[in-house]
């Protein structure tokens, strides 16, 4: 049982794995995404240790999620916006499976970000055995890591054990990860000094990633701007313009709306607002269950939807009248996001202008670890960052 810890993500490369129990609760997609050159993709596999102690990793990763996708907003590649996927493990938890090596695969690589939220809130942690080569290969092996050289694939592993726990060898597991083109970055949760000695060190520079050394019990308290309240509040207006289609549409709205409440619970830390401006990027995207962004995406004929499978106020009306509906919401939508975007843009300008008077030195909190980072490996890849 452990008693002291630390942070955030890792990876893993094509290892030949032992034989798991099932635990996952969601199934995993090995097919390998085919390469596309024209692609801006961005794929980050999260990896955070859940044994005891770690609550305020968690803690930390909840409230910060939105900004580490919102990093990327102002990115471009060839005039290009990245779209970025994300996945989520646990380990270390002894609630898990010992036959799987105390890992769980949360959320597989997606973009789904109302669901990430939902199981990032639901994360508890609990006394275990921290096993960083284990996780690291898992995540190579289950995830569908795109091949295209030009997508920007990253592991992040957050822990405050030494990294070379369990019987996966933790460095050839980094080894693999650069093979496969994916950088691994760790997070040490705890001291520099401790985290050299444990080995955190040896695994970023073995996957030519970034060791980092946070304090994962430090509480994350944002620069109050002028903007925030008025950007909540749009967030909040955007969900009138979703139109649910499909068997799931009840559920997916009642889980975006869930996802915003969760974040209204980290009010301190501006989850709230981070949330909002992720809800006005292409991130958010959700073509599978609104139609506003299925027919922007040209994935659905909006006169062949089924009318048992449209809102009750869309089943009697006649094909153009359900165009002139779907085109009224897509207006409010881009609007709203416009303006969110415009204030975004002020709100950033007004922080960066007080974080400089309040500048001071010491260990970084996850978000800032992950989008300083995120930022300057992405760069390598020809991303260019508008801030």
């Amino acid at each position: 049982m452990k008693t002291t810890y630390t942070y955030i993500l890792g990876a893993l490369a094509a290892l030949a794995l032992p034989s798991f129990a099932a635990e996952d609760p969601k199934p995993t997609d090995k097919k390998p995404t085919d390469p596309k050159p024209e692609s801006n993709k961005v794929q980050i596999a999260i990896l955070l240790d859940t044994s005891s102690s770690m609550d305020g990793l968690i803690d930390q990763a909840k409230s910060q999620l939105w900004k580490v996708v919102n990093s990327f907003t102002e990115a471009k590649r060839d005039g290009q916006t990245p779209f970025v996927e994300v996945a989520l493990y646990e380990y270390g938890n002894s609630g898990l499976s010992v036959a799987n090596q105390y890992i769980r695969l949360v959320e597989p690589m997606g973009r789904d970000l109302d669901e990430l939220s939902r199981e990032l809130f639901s994360l508890k942690t609990n006394g275990g055995e921290e096993y960083c080569g284990a996780v690291i290969q898992r995540a190579l092996s289950d995830l569908n890591w795109d091949l295209s050289k030009n997508t920007y694939k990253a592991i992040f592993i957050a822990g405050n054990e030494p990294f070379t726990q369990g019987s996966v060898d933790a460095r050839q597991a980094c080894k693999d990860a650069l093979a496969k083109g994916v950088v691994v970055n760790t997070i040490h949760c705890g001291g520099r000094e401790e985290g050299m000695q444990g080995s955190w060190h040896d695994g970023a520079a073995i996957a030519e990633g970034k060791f980092l050394v946070i304090d994962q019990d430090r509480k994350i308290a944002s620069i109050p701007a002028p903007q925030d309240k008025e950007i909540s509040d749009l967030g909040v207006e955007l969900n009138k313009t979703y139109i649910g289609y499909g068997s799931k549409r009840q559920e997916a709205k009642m889980k975006q709306a869930a996802a915003d409440t969760d974040a209204a619970s980290e009010t301190a830390a501006a989850a709230p607002v981070e949330r909002a401006i992720s809800k006005a990027s292409k991130n958010y995207d959700n073509r599978g269950w609104d139609l506003v962004d299925a027919v922007r995406e040209k994935t659905v004929d909006l006169a062949k939807v089924p009318a048992e499978e449209l809102p009750e106020n869309m089943r009697g009306m006649k094909p153009e009248e359900r165009n002139a509906f779907v085109e009224e919401a897509t207006k409010q939508r881009a609007a709203i996001q416009k303006k969110i975007t415009e204030l975004g843009a002020q709100r950033d300008e007004f922080i960066a202008k007080e974080r400089a008077k309040q500048a001071t030195a010491g260990e970084k909190t996850l978000d800032e670890a992950m989008v300083e980072t995120t930022r300057e490996q992405a760069a390598r890849v020809g991303y260019v960052f508008g801030n």
